[in-house]
């Protein structure tokens, strides 16, 4: 009879090879793609609400992906929004190989291990919440991980955190305080950044034509969420979008 243990170790290493397999850059999706679009997952937030309290993981981001979605977001947070873990997994498990950013409010090491472990490409490093340092501890841990970072920046004081080269450089158009939006940071912040930075605009996009325009100011990344998700169908509204901003 064959020695269990042996076999035992042999599933193990096979199990940990998997998770140490390459993940989809999140990078390079966006530097590729002519959209750009971020699709994000989201069935709350603490401003709006429920916005779709019954998504679901394993139908949604799956098709964000058939409908021509760059990458995906997935929104972690349970309490204020209404997300988990497991919605990255169960997407995973439908079928999803888009790049999967992690999006949550990362403040430990711990949590970069739960976004490897559920099936992340990418992690959200939010500058307000971190110091400086803090924030490169965290960056260098998610790199040696294999994860790649999207550092979020909101005002020039933060734009300093640029120079830490994270992988991507995001700048949300919402204050985290009152969650009012304005795209109009976007614009306002994006020759403050470096010249290579690949650059995302978070947050209050909901016109094609302003896609157009964060494009011709040097953004290479749209994250659209609530948007998409107040539709019957996120993933048709994504494709209408799309072909509205590809025109």
């Amino acid at each position: 009879m064959a020695d269990i243990l042996q076999e035992i170790i042999r599933n193990k290493a096979s199990e940990i090879a998997a998770l140490c397999v390459k993940k989809p850059s999140l990078r390079e999706a966006l530097l590729n793609s002519s959209s750009g679009i971020i699709a994000e997952f989201k069935r709350r937030s603490p401003s709006k609400g429920w916005i779709k309290e019954h998504g679901r993981a394993d139908i949604i981001p799956l098709s964000y992906q058939q409908n021509g979605a760059a990458a995906l977001s997935i929104l972690t947070d349970r309490d204020f929004f209404g997300g988990s873990d497991e919605d990255i997994s169960a997407a995973r498990q439908s079928g999803v190989t888009l790049p999967i950013l992690y999006k949550n409010f990362v403040i430990e090491e711990i949590q970069l291990y739960q976004a490897l472990l559920c099936g992340a490409s990418a992690v959200l490093l939010i500058a307000a919440c971190l110091s400086r340092q803090r924030c490169k501890t965290l960056m260098d841990k998610a790199h040696e991980l294999g994860l790649e970072v999207l550092l979020e920046m909101h005002s020039e004081a933060e734009l300093e955190y640029a120079d830490l080269q994270p992988d991507v450089c995001g700048i949300n158009n919402r204050n985290l305080g009152s969650f009012v939006t304005d795209v109009q940071n976007s614009f306002r912040l994006a020759s403050m950044l470096p010249a290579d930075a690949v650059k995302v605009s978070e947050s209050g996009i909901s016109d094609p034509s302003v896609v157009r325009q964060l494009r011709a100011a040097g953004f290479r990344g749209f994250l659209i969420g609530e948007n998409f998700m107040k539709t019957p169908a996120p993933g048709i509204a994504l494709r209408k979008f799309k072909e509205l901003v590809d025109k």
